[in-house]
């Protein structure tokens, strides 16, 4: 923002949250339906505008509804209303039916957003219904370990392959319900195994028991282990996770943003790629711990990141009906999305980006993301 004698103003927390309320408002009315007409239901529709398959939910992404139960938790937490808490069970709720065979199902990233989300939807919007799902998915995603193959959670069992994008969020619903032991196990593997020692980033992942490494460097990866990081520094006290994140965090400065904007421009799945790097910048803004000259730093650093990347977004939206529709590139102006060119499957089961990825309601959820985790920095005074 610019005042009238040309100086930049930051926005306030109060502002952020009207921004936030406005992401929100879009996810509402763009993408939230009933599921096949039954009461007491709301899934979000995979694209806007919506082809015939994503009204009928024939594509409904499990781990996209994860990360919207996720957003609906950060509004009730900011500003809590009766229809907001009541919105997180009606959407996990039909994520169960819509699931067919129970909460869980064969990949283990998709379990643990799920866990993560609807732990924090107990704990802070005592939202009790969520307790069943917690049981079945801690279990499943605690005996995902292997340590026959030297440790790790695969991606999906029966896969050689152990990647960051599920042991980071596994790791991450293991500190939050309480699994401490097998958390640190799975933070240790992350850095003994994927941390290329040239950047400090996190690769992809690995396939074992070959030890073929798989090299891209995704925010996702950064992400979902500064996360971790940050939560074992707090709930453990062990010198080295507060070590490991705070080297993550200007690591991820220099290689993953521009002007202090995370860059990435993907739809699909890699939506929601930044989005969950933001929420984790955030959570290490507020909750990393220490006082020496480097953990402040990372601090704010990150926080930094996060209102520079907000600020960006929303200059860029687009307005449509009073509501944005925010870039996949927080760099560049959002452009208007038709029906034509939506995403698909890939043959590994990861879903592509639609022609534009606005449509995606991946990139619209990180937006959201984003402006709530500028609210959470700005209200802690970073």
């Amino acid at each position: 923002m610019t005042s009238r004698t040309g100086r930049n103003i930051e926005p306030t927390a109060a502002l952020w949250s009207e921004r936030a309320d406005l992401a929100e408002s879009a996810i509402v009315s763009r993408h939230l339906r009933k599921l096949w007409g039954i009461p007491g239901t709301q899934l979000g529709v995979v694209g806007w505008p919506p082809t015939k398959r994503d009204r009928g939910f024939v594509s409904w992404h499990y781990w996209w509804q994860a990360h919207l139960i996720d957003c609906c938790v950060d509004a009730a937490n900011r500003a809590p209303t009766p229809a907001r808490k009541r919105r997180i069970w009606s959407i996990a709720h039909a994520m169960r039916l819509r699931n067919i065979n129970g909460w869980t199902n064969n990949y283990y990233d998709d379990m643990a957003w799920l866990a993560i989300s609807l732990e924090r939807a107990e704990r802070t919007q005592g939202v009790e219904e969520a307790r069943g799902a917690l049981l079945a998915l801690e279990k499943d995603l605690y005996a995902g370990w292997e340590p026959e193959v030297g440790g790790g959670v695969p991606w999906r069992r029966g896969s050689d392959f152990f990647n960051a994008p599920a042991n980071g969020p596994v790791g991450i619903a293991m500190a939050r319900l309480g699994r401490y032991r097998r958390a640190v196990e799975i933070s240790d593997f992350l850095d003994e195994h994927l941390r290329d020692p040239d950047t400090g980033l996190i690769f992809d992942g690995i396939h074992l028991p070959s030890g073929e490494l798989e090299k891209p460097l995704y925010s996702y990866c950064q992400g979902v282990t500064l996360g971790l990081e940050t939560e074992l520094a707090v709930h453990t006290g062990e010198p080295r996770h507060t070590e490991r994140a705070t080297r993550l965090v200007p690591a991820i400065e220099e290689r993953l943003t521009e002007g202090g904007v995370v860059v990435g421009d993907g739809g699909g799945d890699g939506g929601l790629f930044n989005g969950i790097l933001i929420r984790y910048l955030a959570l290490a803004a507020v909750m990393l711990p220490g006082d020496e000259r480097e953990q402040v730093a990372a601090r704010r650093t990150a926080a930094t990141i996060v209102r520079k990347s907000a600020t960006a977004a929303w200059e860029n939206r687009l307005e449509v009906e009073g509501d944005p529709l925010f870039s996949a590139d927080w760099r560049q102006p959002a452009r208007l999305p038709g029906v034509a060119g939506a995403g698909s499957f890939t043959p590994g089961g990861s879903v592509k980006s639609s022609r534009h990825p606005e449509r995606d309601m991946s990139v619209q959820l990180s937006g959201w993301k984003l402006m709530e985790a500028a609210h959470t920095v700005t209200a802690a005074g970073l």
